[in-house]
């Protein structure tokens, strides 16, 4: 399959992309069959050297089959050589996977308590407000254990 990708280059720290069409097979710097074009990330968004597009070039390998990256799509797309992307955006990613599990289940607790809410005003499940009550009573009893045990432990 024919792709649309950056080939890097440049040195450590400094890199300059081209724009390449190559087979997905080949390494990402190695073979390609035509670069048309270069992406240089460390200028300004503003700059017009910054990206270096063939238009024509492009619009011939797109109509041959050949598939954008993520990344070459957003730069097609902003130079409007094709339509933009789907935002990627993923406002999860930034937050560790721990942490989202956590607010997973908060969430589903603050979908719960609108439903108990309900049913109180209904008037039919009010029992349920001392179930939560006793579960609060038997969490202290499963630390106290806990704490038994290292004690064992020290003997």
């Amino acid at each position: 399959m024919l792709k649309l990708r950056l080939s890097r280059g440049g040195t450590k720290k400094r890199p300059v992309y081209k724009v390449v069409v190559a087979d997905s097979r080949f390494s990402r710097d190695g073979r390609f069959i035509e670069k048309v074009g270069f992406f240089n990330p460390l200028l300004p968004k503003e700059k017009k050297e910054r990206i270096g597009l063939e238009a024509e070039r492009i619009k011939y390998w797109l109509g041959q089959g050949a598939q954008p990256t993520t990344r070459v799509a957003r730069i097609l797309g902003e130079n409007e050589l094709m339509p933009m992307p789907a935002n990627g955006n993923n406002p999860q990613k930034a937050i560790p996977k721990k942490d989202r599990k956590k607010e997973g289940s908060d969430d589903a607790k603050k979908e719960e308590a609108p439903k108990a809410d309900a049913a109180l005003t209904d008037g039919t499940k009010k029992e349920e407000a001392p179930k939560t009550e006793a579960k609060k009573e038997e969490a202290p009893k499963a630390e106290a254990k806990k704490e038994e045990a290292p004690k064992a432990e020290k003997k």
